[in-house]
């Protein structure tokens, strides 16, 4: 590593300023890259730029780094196998076949609930949550943006507490490359700090048990009781049941073609940390199990969709395929994401950083900071992957240089991601949400801005008065 010096913070400014500006992650990720070499081969930015490449394919010369890649891929094949060959469809209409949801409260709890159990990804959580509640709530004369809200609530910040999907991998690949001790332990203690994520989901349930309607989402409330189910003006989006409904109408799929997988994804992660660690869960290796784990979990449903000839070995590769695809544009980010990282740490960039911070910032305050800047950087940018990218290896090596807990930095890290692609109008759940309970999107921007900001204050709340403490 070099000494830290002033320009090693050039290479993430530069990204977070490109991102915001252009918001293409993974150009300015790459630029990041660039000027970083650049500044490590002599100032020279043609052997910088060839240095940058060579810095994208040493990722793969970590055996961890390049796990936690493939698993992104092989979550995109599981996710559209399940959702192409019924799963989804049959899980839905599980929920839909089951008559306990007869008033508006039953309705709103059963989407609020489905958000908390479906954690695989978080635009899977809103298309079932969204798909089955929907009709209850024109039903109960409930507005389809508080169906949003409630959806929208549960989905990102459900998804970025579990270590055992897409959300935990690309975190714990990323606070590997901060030579962090044990990532996934420090993940899983960064859990109780995630104050955004846990103020937003309960919150939610408040407002449902509550029935508390704040400003526009009143206004969106006394419309749909008075029997409109949108604004005269709203464009609302696709219907969702168009996106995961496949088959022909009579045939209704199983659940078990979703529930099974998902059992098993969940069951093997364990004993991978169990296997991996000799035995102690925590020495485990994250980044092997939770590969096996989507691997086992790939293979239960390709041999449910044989066994049954719903699908043969041609389909279900060429859903391999599309599903990984899918997920390609995750993959590179966290990819570039992973090289990024590794040039920051050998420039100091996180040394430094905590040079500056410790001098100029009291240690109570340094936690809130890092939540609102990353705040900001996710809202402007619309991804709290590409945040997650920026900020991670930014806020633990300023932990670890300035003996502030880790597990907390990265709640600071993660929430902040977390709140800015909640209240972001270009975030892709924001979208999804909208999309998924066929709601004008604006109008679901402005009808949850509120509750948002209340989850952001409650957060910042929360790691200023632990900062206190610490």
């Amino acid at each position: 590593m070099n000494d830290p010096n002033w320009y090693s913070i050039l290479p993430p400014i530069l990204a977070i300023v490109l991102a915001i500006w252009t918001r293409q992650v993974i150009l300015s990720l790459f630029a990041g890259i660039w000027i970083g070499s650049t500044l490590l081969n002599g100032f020279s930015p043609i052997i910088g730029f060839t240095s940058g490449i060579d810095a994208v394919i040493n990722v793969f010369s970590d055996p961890g780094d390049t796990r936690v890649l493939i698993f992104t891929l092989i979550i995109g094949s599981l996710i559209t196998t399940i959702e192409a060959t019924g799963g989804v469809k049959g899980f839905v209409n599980y929920l839909e076949t089951r008559h306990w949801v007869h008033n508006g409260l039953r309705a709103q709890v059963l989407a609020w609930a489905t958000g908390l159990v479906i954690f695989i990804e978080s635009n899977i959580t809103l298309l079932v949550a969204g798909s089955v509640s929907r009709p209850l709530f024109d039903r109960y004369k409930i507005s389809r943006e508080k169906l949003a809200y409630l959806i929208d609530a549960t989905s990102a910040p459900v998804c970025a507490m579990i270590p055992l999907n897409a959300w935990g991998a690309v975190i714990i690949g990323l606070l590997a490359t901060t030579n962090i001790k044990n990532p996934l332990q420090t993940f899983i203690a960064s859990i109780p700090y995630n104050f955004y994520a846990i103020a937003a989901i309960i919150l939610a349930a408040v407002v449902i048990w509550k029935n508390i309607n704040i400003g526009p989402m009143k206004t969106a409330e006394k419309r749909t009781k008075d029997g409109d189910i949108l604004w005269p003006n709203a464009t609302p989006m696709i219907d969702v049941s168009e996106v995961i409904t496949t088959g022909s109408s009579a045939e209704q799929p199983s659940a078990t073609l979703m529930v099974l997988p998902i059992i098993m994804m969940i069951a093997t992660m364990p004993i991978g940390l169990y296997v991996t660690g000799n035995g102690n869960i925590i020495e485990g290796s994250g980044s092997i199990s939770v590969l096996w784990a989507v691997i086992c979990a790939l293979i239960v449903s390709w041999c449910m969709n044989l066994r049954s000839g719903r699908q043969s070995i041609d389909q279900l590769m060429a859903l391999f395929m599309k599903g990984a695809s899918s997920l390609l544009p995750i993959a590179t980010i966290l990819l570039f994401a992973l090289a990024l990282g590794d040039i920051a740490r050998e420039l100091g960039t996180g040394i430094y950083v905590a040079g500056l911070v410790g001098e100029a910032i009291p240690e109570s305050l340094i936690t809130p900071l890092v939540f609102l800047v990353s705040a900001f950087i996710a809202f402007s940018v619309g991804s709290s992957w590409g945040t997650f990218a920026i900020m991670i290896p930014i806020a633990i090596p300023i932990a670890m240089t300035l003996g502030l807990p880790a597990p907390l930095m990265l709640g600071a890290a993660i929430s902040g991601a977390i709140f800015g692609d909640h209240a972001s109008p270009i975030s892709d759940t924001t979208v999804v949400a909208s999309m998924a309970s066929a709601t004008d999107h604006i109008d679901h921007v402005r009808t949850q801005l509120p509750y948002a900001l209340i989850a952001a204050a409650i957060a910042a709340i929360g790691f200023f008065t632990t900062g206190l403490f610490i």
